[in-house]
């Protein structure tokens, strides 16, 4: 298939594999941190961790837009759809968050709660005007990615004036993500020489975003498909960068992302949404300029407005290390309930829940690394 058998070529994997291993210097370590869950699951699903030398580490990073939640606003949701009796829609990944008091979405749902699964924010448009007599709200999450589409189902309810729909928005930003893991102090922080970009929020954002990051922190960036031979020709184009001591962007997913990105989608969310002071990250804590809210001009279809909801830090499962392997600082086998207690079927934290999270890509397609090979 396009674009697709041909970035799985095991013979041109091999080629980079040892383009990385000649570039990659003898008594250097490398860390290299993939900022997308796409990026995670390749590099599981694909063994491209197993062609990388050993002083060439991925370090998994906040890329997850599931697991980047905080409690506080899963429990936001859970409120609207038992307390407030509303036809509350959203993906289906986010159902199965862990939130207080042993709740979810999705065992809300149990207790009698009306909450949807759908595919895009227009099914739960749709089911507004086919329930009038009933409040729809969109449960909004996700990166730039998923933005342009809500910012859409915005401006589209204030065009058909729909009175029983409304949006808990909890979109969230890329750059000011990278840019917190960077401000990290030393001492509580991983080491990272550079950055795989992520494929989709470039398309719409364009690699452009990433140039005044990269510059401030002298950080190569490689934005890259979500292919094996896509991340692998990101990780030696960065090796290239760090060696000859740059730190710009460089675009591999030229087939799909430019400078400048989607100036439509662009113009739209500017139209819609205005940057928060400050919101809340599983992993990262409060990190400000770093999410989206709906403008004043649609606060009619604002449902943290509309219902009156206040938000409320909630701190994560003692037990569960999904904080810090956002951050970077833990791997997913680091943690004492990974593979046992907590798993897909039983996810204890949201890393275990999407199959971008780092904990579920590694259950589904690597754990048996860290067994230690024995010969009799």
């Amino acid at each position: 298939m396009k674009y697709i058998d041909e970035f799985r070529d095991g013979a041109l994997a091999q080629q980079i594999a040892a383009r990385i291993a000649a570039e990659a210097l003898p008594g250097r370590d490398y860390g290299f941190m993939e900022f997308c869950g796409g990026h995670t699951h390749a590099l599981s699903r694909y063994g491209v961790l197993e062609l990388l030398p050993a002083n060439v580490r991925m370090i998994h990073g906040p890329g997850c837009p599931v697991c980047v939640l905080p409690i506080g606003r899963i429990d936001m949701a859970i409120n609207l759809a038992l307390q407030h009796d509303v036809l509350l829609c959203t993906y289906a990944d986010t159902l199965r968050v862990p939130a207080s008091e042993g709740l979810s979405l999705l065992r809300a749902k149990a207790r009698g709660a009306d909450v949807r699964m759908v595919y895009s924010v227009a099914d739960a448009l749709a089911l507004a005007r086919a329930n009038p007599e009933r409040q729809v709200v969109f449960f909004a999450i996700g990166f730039e990615t998923t933005t342009p589409p809500t910012a859409v189902a915005l401006a589209q309810a204030a065009t058909e004036n729909l009175p029983n729909f409304s949006v808990l928005c909890c979109h969230v930003l890329t750059p000011a993500a990278m840019t917190h893991i960077l401000d990290t102090p030393a001492s509580e922080a991983v080491p990272l020489d550079g950055f795989v970009g992520p494929a989709h929020v470039s398309i719409v954002i364009g690699y452009g975003a990433y140039e005044p990051f990269a510059a401030r922190y002298r950080k190569p960036v490689v934005i890259a498909g979500f292919e094996p031979l896509d991340v692998m020709q990101a990780i030696w184009m960065l090796l290239r960068q760090v060696n000859e001591g740059r730190a710009e962007v460089e675009n591999e997913f030229a087939r799909a992302v430019n400078r400048n990105g989607n100036a439509r989608a662009i113009a739209l969310m500017d139209q819609v949404f205005e940057r928060r002071e400050t919101f809340e990250w599983r992993g990262l804590g409060t990190v400000a300029d770093s999410a989206l809210r709906i403008r004043p001009r649609y606060a009619a279809f604002d449902a943290e407005q509309r219902f009156g909801l206040t938000y409320e830090s909630v701190p994560d499962n003692k037990a569960c290390e999904c904080g810090a392997i956002l951050r970077g600082v833990k791997r997913p086998a680091d943690c004492k309930i990974f593979g046992t207690v907590c798993t897909p079927e039983n996810p204890v934290g949201s890393c275990m829940v999407s199959s971008e999270g780092a904990c579920a890509a590694h259950y589904t397609y690597g754990r048996f690394r860290d067994i230690p090979i024995t010969t009799a």
